[in-house]
């Protein structure tokens, strides 16, 4: 694998996750995708488009300090344009995250009160939030009889790895 710096290193990884999940996700059918299972935020469909939204929303924020402007009362996303925008949202957060300094905030409205949030709380988010519901969707599927995918780092070295002693 080539070196690369610990940020990219870790919204590479965060990438490779929701398209290997989401892609997984692509195939099952209607009735698999509306599962869901005490505990989880909600059906594998609607935790799939949770993700996108929110992540659409930490980007925006990341990189323009302003929350993603979505239009009023939207179709619900197809997993083509799921996979779509956590494809550019993705690569947009391994460019930004490197560039994002300590003292880097943005106001968010927190429960009423505005508050300067650091964009290093944001990129800490992004990737907690995500693997969170990848881990509520990969129990559902498991739930389901369906194998998920192994998300784990270990499977994206061995995956990705370029350096010829893989």
């Amino acid at each position: 694998m080539k070196p690369i710096d610990t940020l990219t290193a870790l919204f590479s990884h965060h990438l490779w996750a929701n398209m290997r999940l989401f892609q997984q996700c692509a195939g099952l059918s209607s009735e698999q995708l509306d599962a869901t299972i005490s505990g989880a935020y909600s059906s594998i469909r609607d935790t799939l488009e949770h993700i996108v939204k929110a992540e659409q929303n930490y980007f925006s924020r990341i990189s323009t300090g302003q929350p993603y402007q979505r239009p009023e009362n939207p179709a619900p996303m197809t997993m083509a344009e799921m996979i779509e925008s956590l494809r550019s949202t993705g690569s947009g957060l391994i460019e930004w995250a490197p560039k994002i300094q300590a003292s880097d905030t943005v106001p968010i409205d927190w429960d009423g009160t505005p508050r300067e949030v650091p964009k290093t709380i944001l990129l800490t988010q992004v990737i907690n939030h995500a693997t969170e519901h990848r881990e509520q969707i990969k129990t559902i599927m498991t739930q389901l009889g369906i194998e998920p995918p192994d998300l784990q780092g270990w499977a994206y070295f061995d995956e990705t790895d370029t350096s010829g002693t893989g």
